[in-house]
């Protein structure tokens, strides 16, 4: 028996209302699996630079070390803790934008180019016994070709970089992602923000550093043929370190000796 076009143009729309009931119904379903996994993807960089673990770890060691740190989230304007805040339901990266949770950057310091920033942050504090031995910072700016996204680890003196990581970027490929090195981003360990008088003196430096020269200290090595990218993490973090990113928590927490 002929089909006629009416019973197949039918038959078409019901598979089509099927398929379509199974994919919104797997959306559905996946939704909190892909919200978990990502969670625990963000929580993966930030253990990465707690010094809490050795290597690779699972999911469940994970959650271990995050249960380690003391979340806070932060008034960037103000340097101040909220401690009436639930750090989960923070997210610097979704309300940039909006007006009543973010503040507009003056364009003479917005040496990160990013507009706009959250009026609150998360920050991570590591303690020793009771001490302050690390503090792990969100920190973001635009590179030559996207944003640039990662987290920076200080040591309890607030100066000296214990850590570092990019871990989201779409620069050129085999030049500016190569701030994703994990060899480039280990040269970070030991380099401090600032001088003995308190002027901020770091930077990624123009090709490599000579260890002999006094400035070695506060740079890092060049970018292999990425020379726009590495002045653009040089800008973020002059940026993140100032008036306008953690400047007022820094003084802060060292006057209070957090």
């Amino acid at each position: 028996m002929r089909e006629s076009p009416l019973r197949s143009l039918a038959v078409l729309l019901a598979v089509a209302l099927v398929c379509s009931v199974l994919v919104s119904v797997s959306a559905v379903v996946l939704r909190p699996i892909q919200a978990e996994n990502a969670r625990i993807e963000r929580y993966r960089h930030i253990v990465a630079l707690s010094g809490l673990l050795d290597g690779a770890a699972d999911a469940a060691g994970i959650a271990a070390a995050v249960a380690q740190l003391d979340m806070r989230v932060v008034n960037l304007d103000t340097g101040e803790f909220m401690d009436d805040r639930d750090p989960d339901d923070v997210n610097a990266r979704r309300v940039a934008n909006d007006p009543a949770l973010s503040t507009t950057i003056p364009p003479e310091h917005d040496l990160a180019r990013i507009g706009r920033r959250s009026r609150y942050e998360v920050v991570f504090l590591v303690r020793d016994e009771g001490r302050l031995s690390r503090v792990i910072l969100p920190i973001h700016g635009q590179g030559m070709w996207s944003t640039l996204y990662g987290l920076i680890a200080l040591d309890a003196d607030l100066n000296t970089i214990a850590a570092v990581t990019f871990y989201e970027q779409a620069e050129t490929a085999g030049l500016g992602d190569q701030i994703e090195d994990p060899a480039w981003q280990a040269r970070w360990t030991g380099r401090r923000l600032r001088g003995q008088s308190g002027d901020f003196r770091f930077q990624v430096a123009a090709g490599p550093v000579d260890e002999g020269s006094p400035a070695a200290s506060h740079q890092v090595d060049g970018l292999s043929g990425a020379t726009l990218t590495g002045n653009s993490v040089t800008a973020l973090m002059r940026f993140w370190f100032g008036p306008y990113g953690y400047g007022p928590l820094l003084e802060r927490m060292a006057d209070r000796k957090e």
